[in-house]
C-alpha cells in the first residue's frame, strides 16, 4: 500500500474551507484516481477560534505558516492566503527548499515571484502547481504548459475578470451606467469595496502575465503589460458597438508581433459572432491561437470558492500521482527576457466616438487630421439624438455624437490625430477610443 499524500493547508478562508471540505468528500475519488490517498493532516489561519463550516477534528494545528511549510509530517504544502508577499513567500520558499511540493492559488506572488519559486522548485525536486492562480477552474495552464507542449502559440487572450464581465454586461443589457453596475455588483459579492483592482485591469494584468510566460517562453514580467481599466466606458459605447456588430469587453492580450510581445489589458470590441464576445456575467474564458490549429476556446467559472477549490484540488492530485512538470513549461533558464513591444506600435482597428460641434468645417478638420496620419476610416455616423432638441438655453447648438470605425492603423497615428482634432477645437472633452480585436 502506498501512504497517502500528507496534505497541510495555509489559509481557511473561503477557498481554504472548500478545499479541505471538497478532499473529505471526494476521498475515495481521489484515491482511485491517484493510486495513493489524499488527507489533511495541518492546517493554519489567522485565527483558530473563527467559526467555520468544517471539521476540523483530527487534523493538527501549525503556530503560523513557516511552521507548517517546516513540518516534516506532510508532503504537499498548500498556500491559499494571498498576498504578493509575506507570510506567503517565505512560507512557500521554505516548503520547496525542504523538497515538499507546494500548491498555490496566489496570482499576485506568482506574477511577482514566480520565477524565484520556480527555481527552488527546480533544485530541490518539488512540484510548483498554481491552476488556479489564472480562470480558478478553467484548466487554461496545463492547456498551455502540457496539452499544447508541441505547439506554437501565436496568441492568448481573454476574459480573464468576472467582476468586470458583469459590469459590461449589465451595463449593456439594461443601459446603466459604470457606477450603478459598479454599486450593485459590490451589493452582490462580485465586486470588492475598494473596486480599483479588478476595475483597473491591475488582476487581469497579473494574469496575462502568467498566462504569456507559459504561452511564449518568455519570463514574467507583470511590468511589461500595459493596462487600462473599463471605468471610461459609457452606456453610448455598448449601443453603438451593438449596432456596429460588436460589444465590448475587458481583454487581457498576449500576442507575438515582430517588434516582440505584446501584453495589454483594456477594453476591446470584440465581433458579437466570436466566441469570446458571448461570454456574459462573471464568467471567464481564453482563447488560444496556436500554429494550424484552430482556435480553442476555454469558458468557465473563473472565481469563487468552488471553483477555484477545485482546481486547487486538481493540483493535489497530481501532486499524489507523482506529476512534476515545470512550473513555466520549461527550466526556468530557458525562459527568454520578454522584449516588451512598445503599445503605441500596436496596429489595429479602432472605435472612435467624438462630440463634435456643430459648427461649419468640422466634418473637414477631423477628416484632415486623419488623413495626416494615413488613417483610412471604415465607417462613419453622425448621431443626432431622436427626438431630443440639441440647441441649450443659451441658443447655441449642443456637439453631436460622431462615431468612426478605422482600418487598421497604429496607435500612436490615432493619437496624433485625436491631438490636432483637439487642438483645432471642433470637439467637446475627450475622444473616446476603444481598440479593435478581429477574430
Amino acid at each position: 500500500m502506498v501512504a497517502p499524500l500528507k496534505v497541510g493547508i495555509a489559509g481557511l478562508g473561503t477557498v481554504g474551507a472548500e478545499v479541505v471540505r471538497l478532499i473529505e468528500q471526494q476521498g475515495r475519488i481521489l484515491s482511485a484516481r491517484c493510486g495513493r490517498g489524499v488527507r489533511v493532516v495541518a492546517v493554519t489561519a489567522r485565527s483558530k477560534v473563527k467559526k467555520r463550516s468544517i471539521d476540523l477534528r483530527g487534523i493538527a494545528w501549525a503556530r503560523n505558516p513557516l511552521d507548517l511549510a517546516n513540518d516534516p509530517g506532510i508532503d504537499c504544502f498548500v498556500e491559499l492566503m494571498g498576498g504578493a508577499g509575506e507570510p506567503a513567500l517565505s512560507a512557500i520558499e521554505a516548503a520547496l527548499k525542504s523538497g515538499k511540493s507546494v500548491v498555490t492559488a496566489n496570482k499576485a506572488l506568482i506574477a511577482r515571484h514566480g520565477l524565484r519559486l520556480a527555481k527552488f522548485a527546480e533544485k530541490h525536486g518539488g512540484a510548483l502547481n498554481f491552476e488556479a492562480a489564472v480562470g480558478a477552474a478553467i484548466p487554461v495552464i496545463k492547456t498551455l504548459r502540457e496539452g499544447l507542449a508541441g505547439t506554437e502559440v501565436n496568441r492568448v487572450y481573454g476574459i480573464l475578470n468576472g467582476t468586470c464581465n458583469y459590469i459590461l454586461t449589465r451595463m449593456e443589457q439594461e443601459g446603466l451606467s459604470f457606477a450603478e453596475c459598479l454599486k450593485d455588483a459590490q451589493r452582490l459579492g462580485y465586486a470588492e469595496a475598494n473596486p480599483s483592482f479588478d476595475v483597473d485591469g491591475h488582476d487581469t494584468a497579473q494574469k496575462l502575465a502568467i498566462l504569456a510566460s507559459l504561452a511564449f517562453g518568455t519570463r514574467v514580467a507583470q511590468s511589461a503589460v500595459y493596462v487600462e481599466g473599463i471605468s471610461s466606458i459609457k452606456p453610448e459605447d455598448l449601443r453603438a458597438a451593438e449596432q456596429l456588430g460588436f460589444r465590448v469587453k475587458l481583454l487581457g492580450v498576449a500576442v507575438r508581433t515582430a517588434k516582440g510581445i505584446e501584453q495589454r489589458v483594456h477594453p476591446t470590441m470584440v465581433p458579437k459572432s466570436s466566441s469570446i464576445a458571448q461570454v456574459m456575467g462573471v464568467t471567464n474564458a481564453v482563447t488560444i491561437d496556436g500554429e494550424g490549429i484552430p482556435p480553442i476556446t476555454l469558458v468557465g467559472p473563473g472565481a469563487g470558492g468552488a471553483a477555484t477549490a477545485s482546481a486547487v484540488v486538481a493540483d493535489i492530485a497530481d501532486v499524489a500521482r507523482g506529476i512534476r512538470a515545470e512550473p513555466f513549461g520549461r527550466p526556468v533558464a530557458r525562459l527568454r527576457a520578454i522584449k516588451k513591444a512598445p503599445m503605441e506600435r500596436h496596429e489595429g482597428g479602432y472605435y472612435i466616438r467624438l462630440m463634435a460641434r456643430d459648427l461649419a468645417g468640422t466634418a473637414a478638420a477631423i477628416a484632415t487630421r486623419l488623413a495626416e496620419q494615413k488613417i483610412s476610416i471604415e465607417s462613419i455616423v453622425q448621431r443626432h439624438p431622436d427626438g431630443v432638441d440639441v440647441t441649450g438655453a443659451t441658443g447655441k447648438t449642443s456637439p453631436v455624437p460622431v462615431i468612426l470605425i478605422t482600418y487598421a492603423t497604429s496607435e500612436d497615428a490615432v493619437h496624433r490625430a485625436l491631438q490636432a482634432v483637439q487642438h483645432d477645437k471642433v470637439i467637446s472633452g475627450r475622444p473616446q477610443v476603444i481598440r479593435i480585436e478581429k477574430n
